[in-house]
């Protein structure tokens, strides 16, 4: 349920799609999703869900003009795989379900619409184009990462992350407020998770292969419980002012890495327009 950064480039087989968190206190009624909390100090560091959609558009069209070079003139900006890859998408917020109606309707899983949505709408790749497409897309993934130190500046917020986050679940404000949550859903009539972590990922919600749920009564009415009780209780504001701290103070400690990582950031901006300019 956790996330740092969007993983680009076109890896065959899987993809994901995760909905993500943000801060700020708020009348707990008002949180239904992350915006809702409002920015985090790292979010200026990270890829933005612009950043991923132009991306995609500047691989698209560096791919398809490295196709053509490989005696595919006529290969789709988004094409589907030759046999359907399985497609995993998660939907959830870095503090866990926060939509009440959504907690109703779907409990811990998704719409299985958003899955049908998020699939590619072009032809699907012959067998010959699918034999040069990976070559094609590592290509295309150097151009847009040029000039960029990957292994030391790329997205360093999301490196970061990892042990940010394990300091924010350390600290004693979350963990008195994850125990508050805790006792209030097991009030309702309902297992005492430790935290919002843990209910999502019960595993007697059954996941499939997607990653989506069953939708049963119990699990619905789990987190109906779940999300009423982070309103009541104000955990996901919480949650966030304790995250937006720890961040803050880790862009502190390490402001020259961060300003290399951003400045990494820009360039690949740069090098998206310059592709959308050229060729979109």
């Amino acid at each position: 349920m956790t996330r740092r950064g969007w993983r680009l480039g076109a890896a065959a087989g899987v993809t994901v799609v995760v909905a993500y968190c943000a801060s700020g206190p708020q009348p707990a009624e008002a949180t239904r999703t992350t915006s809702d909390l409002g920015p985090l100090p790292a979010d200026r560091y990270d890829f933005t869900p612009r950043d991923y959609q132009r991306a995609q558009q500047a691989l698209a069209l560096l791919v398809r003009q490295c196709m053509a070079e490989h005696g595919h003139p006529d290969f789709p900006l988004d094409p589907r795989y030759p046999t359907d890859p399985s497609v995993a998408t998660l939907v959830a917020t870095d503090y866990g379900v926060l939509d009440l109606r959504s907690a109703r309707r779907w409990g811990y899983g998704w719409d299985p619409a958003k899955r049908a949505a998020s699939q590619p709408k072009g032809r699907r790749m012959t067998n010959a184009e699918y034999a040069d497409w990976p070559d094609c897309t590592a290509e295309a993934d150097r151009r847009l990462m040029r000039g960029i130190d990957v292994k030391r500046d790329w997205l360093y917020a999301s490196t970061r992350a990892i042990e940010v986050d394990k300091e924010v679940k350390r600290d004693p404000r979350l963990r008195s407020a994850w125990d508050v949550w805790s006792r209030c859903v097991e009030e309702q009539g309902f297992p005492r998770y430790p935290d919002p972590d843990a209910a999502y990922s019960d595993e007697a919600w059954q996941r499939g292969s997607d990653g989506n749920t069953p939708h049963t009564h119990r699990e619905q009415a789990t987190a109906v419980a779940d999300v009423t009780c982070k309103r009541r209780h104000h955990t996901a504001e919480i949650w966030h002012t304790v995250r937006a701290q720890k961040q803050a103070a880790d862009i502190a400690r390490h402001r020259d890495r961060y300003a290399a990582g951003l400045r990494a950031l820009q360039a690949y901006r740069a090098n998206t327009t310059d592709v959308l300019r050229h060729l979109g």
